[in-house]
């Protein structure tokens, strides 16, 4: 039942009605750590590596969840349930986007950033061995759902307010 409440939210991007564009929309954060398993940092830009990831951060490296991106949108469902504070990077996402329905993309799909930036979805969500910290706080966690993970198939630099464009 409480599922089915979700995604009557307007503000929901499972929400087949939420008011947002599944092609086009921004980035809002940036957020990088040196270690795994942590809150990560907000940062202005960053700089994408070929076949590797974000440089800098401990989630980069030759597998196929390079870059992880969530939806500005995911993180408000979780402000309203309980956690007014939470702010992008806090469920070690890489690239909190605005604007775009991230649950609603599949598998191959291609995210381009600004001019030069390409990255190919290779995977929606992730299974969590433990709980999170917001996990125990809420009772529930986006990211095992709404949470999607790309490889990069063209670096270059970033920065915070870049066009997020998704091709099929």
């Amino acid at each position: 039942m409480e599922n089915l409440l979700i995604r009557d939210d307007p503000l929901n991007p499972l929400n087949p009605l939420y008011p947002c564009s599944i092609k086009t929309g921004r980035i809002v954060a940036i957020s990088t750590s040196k270690k795994k398993g942590i809150p990560k940092t907000n940062i202005d830009s960053a700089q994408l590596i070929e076949n590797h990831g974000i440089e800098g951060d401990a989630h980069a490296g030759n597998w196929h969840r390079q870059v992880s991106f969530l939806a500005l949108e995911s993180i408000t469902t979780m402000r309203g349930k309980g956690l007014p504070k939470l702010r992008p990077g806090a469920f070690a996402e890489n690239i909190t986007t605005e604007f775009i329905n991230l649950p609603g993309l599949q598998v191959g799909n291609k995210i381009k950033i600004g001019n030069e930036v390409e990255l190919e979805v290779t995977q929606i969500g992730k299974e969590c061995h433990t709980k999170c910290a917001i996990y125990f706080k809420v009772g529930d966690c986006v990211m095992p759902t709404e949470g999607i993970f790309a490889k990069v198939n063209k670096g270059g630099i970033i920065y915070v307010s870049d066009e997020v464009r998704i091709e099929d």
